[in-house]
């Protein structure tokens, strides 16, 4: 028995290990808000990883293994709850790899990961990403921002705006500007940015409000301020769809001649579920957004299999989420063992190549995507009738022009 035992061992030696290889199973790690405001893109996060494993799997795996999905809900995302999260991930056998939409808004988790020594694949907001990894970039090997740099969404609304004037689209009739905000880590940054860059292009806050984080039950004491002032444009940075969704409906109530552009949230399926026909007009834009055009076939490929498998459209994280996990499959084609994880996490690093949201390339002294127009661009939208979501900017990947909202005059 014993020598049968020995002979049976040599030959799966002599093999390369094909059968135990196949055995093996890598955990995939996902944080993700499952419960609370941001359920709705925890669920696309899921949707996202579970239809990458699964064509993984059916397809044999990857280098010899084959994959399962162990997801911890953040919640809140609070500082406790993604730290428990991020703890009972790191802590589980087999898991190689961690992914996240978002988990905390400070990134803070990304200190976890690298005292972990886990490849973290991130698409949160990588002002914050970028703020910690630049302290000491070789600290942290492991981690990557799927998400470009996020500069753009403080400095690029004002020209976009002003670019709608100088064509005649819409009338700036004094160049003000109300700022709402949330009081978290994505919301407030942007919009100091944003403050910034419309002081400098001459323009005139006249409302600057800044809310708790969480729940908001009412906007209307923040919108008679709106009332008072009627500026050319209202911005509200708050990226939660429920919230977003009450301050679009408490703004029609009665309406300034102000063009509307809301932070994110409108990009959520949920949104126009809150809003209906009401959503019209309203302005976003996003980086990383899908690029569901002519101008860019892989948006359009991955957007329609989307909508084919879980008869929903994606937003930003659903079709994203899709891509990252593909990423680390590609990553360990090329290295072969999940365990070597700094050679894992370097090869996800050289990764370069077409994602649904553009060219994917990493800056090596950040380790956040690139963000340019050659690269992963902003892209500005607008909500039309239907609920369709119109791509406007940049004109490359347009599917389809500027509207002039209902509520407005030229």
């Amino acid at each position: 028995m014993k020598t049968r035992l020995l002979a049976a061992l040599a030959l799966t030696t002599a093999l390369g290990g094909t059968f135990a290889a196949q055995a093996e199973t890598v955990k995939i790690g996902l944080l993700a808000p499952l419960t609370g405001p941001a359920a709705a893109d925890g669920e696309e996060f899921v949707r996202g990883v579970e239809w990458a494993i699964e064509e993984a799997n059916a397809k044999g795996g990857v280098a010899g293994y084959t994959f399962e999905l162990e997801v911890a809900d953040v919640r809140d995302q609070s500082a406790a709850n993604v730290s428990s999260a991020a703890e009972r991930l790191i802590g589980i056998e087999g898991v190689e790899v961690i992914l996240t939409g978002y988990a905390s808004l400070s990134m803070f988790e990304v200190d976890l990961m690298a005292e972990a020594g886990m490849p973290y694949i991130a698409a949160g907001p990588s002002s914050s990403f970028e703020g910690i990894t630049t302290q000491d970039i070789d600290k942290y090997w492991c981690c990557w921002s799927y998400t470009a740099s996020f500069k753009g969404y403080e400095t690029d609304v004002r020209p976009a705006v002003e670019a709608l004037a100088e064509r005649g689209e819409i009338t700036l009739r004094d160049k003000t500007v109300a700022i709402i905000s949330s009081d978290n880590a994505y919301s407030k940054t942007i919009s100091e940015g944003m403050k910034v860059s419309f002081s400098e292009g001459g323009w005139t806050i006249v409302v600057d409000e800044l809310v708790p984080f969480g729940e908001v039950g009412d906007w209307r004491a923040i919108l008679a301020k709106v009332r008072e002032t009627n500026p050319d444009l209202v911005i509200n940075t708050d990226y939660l769809p429920g919230n977003s969704a009450l301050f679009l409906n408490q703004f029609l109530e009665e309406p300034t001649n102000s063009l509307v552009f809301l932070q994110y949230a409108p990009s959520v399926p949920e949104f126009v579920t809150l809003t209906g026909e009401k959503s019209v007009g309203v302005l976003y834009n996003l980086i990383n957004a899908p690029l569901n055009s002519d101008g860019w076939p892989r948006g359009q490929e991955l957007m329609a299999a989307y909508e084919a498998k879980f008869g929903m459209e994606s937003g930003v994280y659903g079709v994203g989420l899709y891509e990252m996990t593909n990423m680390y499959f590609e990553a360990l084609a090329a290295v072969g063992d999940p365990t070597d994880r700094q050679a894992v996490a370097a090869a996800i690093g050289q990764i370069k190549r077409p994602t649904v949201a553009g060219n994917l390339e990493f800056d090596p002294a950040t380790h956040v995507a690139l963000q340019s127009n050659d690269h992963i661009p902003v892209s500005f939208w607008q909500l039309q009738e239907g609920g369709a979501r119109v791509l406007i900017e940049p004109g490359k990947y347009a599917t389809g022009d500027f509207l002039l909202p209902p509520w407005m005059t030229k």
